[in-house]
């Protein structure tokens, strides 16, 4: 007779205020191009390696010299889209995948007006060892990314 106790994931949140209107973040995140020109030092390119955004999707983060001593590269397979909205997915290969299993991020975009909008992070993940430290330096290397998207906007992407 073996006991299985389910434990609950651990979570992680954060989120920032972004000078731009939630369908343009949304457009910004989703598109591979647009995402890979905000910072080549933090992200130097997105694609997806399988489906075109969709649930069931394969999406490849190679990440720039900026967080390349920290995590040089991701794959992540899209679980849920709420189109406009928020995108869920989990990490399925890469440096994060090294540390945490699971490791489940949303990213959403919440309108606040037809200028603004709040983008948010938020993981849910397993440490694989009791040394490995909570995803902080991969939500506030996310939430440094997002907030460019503001910026850089206004400039022809």
């Amino acid at each position: 007779w073996i006991e299985i106790k389910e434990r609950e994931m651990r979570g992680m949140k954060g989120e920032i205020l972004l000078n731009i209107s939630a369908e343009k973040a949304w457009e910004m995140y989703r598109d591979n191009d647009k995402i890979s020109r905000v910072n080549p030092q933090m992200l130097a390119k997105a694609e997806y390696i399988k489906g075109k955004g969709e649930p069931g999707s394969l999406r490849c983060f190679q990440l720039g010299p900026a967080l390349s001593n920290y995590v040089k590269q991701s794959i992540e397979k899209i679980e849920k889209v709420e189109e406009g909205r928020s995108v869920t997915y989990q990490v399925t290969d890469g440096d994060l995948k090294k540390m945490y299993n699971p490791y489940r991020v949303t990213f959403s975009f919440i309108p606040v007006s037809n200028e603004q909008c709040v983008a948010e992070w938020k993981a849910e993940y397993e440490p694989i060892a009791p040394t490995i430290p909570t995803p902080e330096k991969a939500r506030d290397a996310a939430l440094t990314f997002l907030k460019l998207f503001g910026k850089i906007e206004n400039q022809a992407l």
